[in-house]
């Protein structure tokens, strides 16, 4: 596929390696923040928008559950992305050299025992590209960021040590947004993306869920959120195993239906490989 695909953050971000490996031949596009990746497909500036849900290690990234429905925009493909974590340093630079690593808040615990061993001082920076970025700028042989092999080759550092994370299962899950919906069976096994209201009656959730016990359909995720500054307004966010044409999906919906006040599917995709 060819084309431009907008992500939130900088050139060398694990967002943008999302990009690469899934589309390879597109042009990536940094954006600020979430909103400006869906502004960028919404104003057809960009074909796709690749956009993290989740994360293995910290969980739910904030805001997306909110941003996805409001967006217009369809889900057409996931992507699971392993997070490999590496110690980037200007060219020349030996481990006895480095004295401060820098990297976004949340990776450098998950390299707590390599920093430990080694002497290094984690520091906070806003992004693991951007400290990749500034790592590069300062020319410093003593500083070095935590951050993808990807930054290192945008930004042309060496990668002194690799995977150095704590954890060996670090992964992403990236949803890739689009502007048109494509619902056409693209594997063995497809997703189906939705959010949904209940009513304000007595075991409604539990009801509206029992189609999909009954059915036999397999949901894999059911997230519930606050929506409009309520305590009392819950929107949920499922993800099953499924297509919309099947005959289980179908009366499962249908039976979701009774017991809901707003259904919006957000997309129907294959499932990635890694699932």
């Amino acid at each position: 596929m060819t084309g431009s695909i907008a992500f939130q953050g900088e050139l060398g971000a694990y967002s943008h390696q999302a990009c690469f490996e899934m589309f390879p031949d597109m042009d990536p596009i940094p954006c600020a923040t979430f909103e400006d990746a869906i502004e960028a497909v919404q104003s057809k500036s960009a074909e796709l928008a690749m956009l993290p849900v989740e994360n293995t290690t910290y969980g739910r990234v904030a805001d997306i559950h909110r941003l996805l429905p409001e967006s217009g925009l369809h889900i057409i493909n996931e992507a699971f992305v392993r997070v490999h974590i590496n110690l980037l340093v200007v060219p020349g630079a030996t481990l006895s050299d480095i004295k401060d690593a820098h990297s976004h808040m949340v990776l450098l615990p998950q390299c707590g025992a390599f920093l430990r061993e080694h002497g290094i001082q984690g520091r906070v920076s806003p992004d693991n590209a951007r400290a990749a970025r500034d790592v590069a700028d300062s020319g410093d042989k003593s500083q070095a960021a935590l951050a993808s092999e990807l930054a290192g080759q945008v930004y042309g550092l060496d990668v002194l040590a690799r995977n150095i994370e704590d954890n060996d299962h670090n992964t992403t899950r990236f949803l890739v947004m689009s502007r048109d919906a494509d619902s056409t069976r693209r594997g063995d096994t497809m997703m189906t993306t939705f959010v949904f209201r209940v009513r304000n009656i007595p075991a409604a959730l539990y009801k509206a869920m029992g189609g999909f016990a009954t059915n036999g359909v397999n949901m894999t995720k059911l997230e519930s959120y606050m929506v409009d500054g309520s305590f009392t307004a819950t929107q949920f966010y499922a993800d099953i195993e499924g297509h919309p044409d099947d005959t289980s999906v179908q009366l499962a919906l249908e039976e979701l239906g009774y017991f809901t006040d707003r259904l919006h599917i957000l997309g129907t995709y294959p499932a990635d490989q890694k699932r």
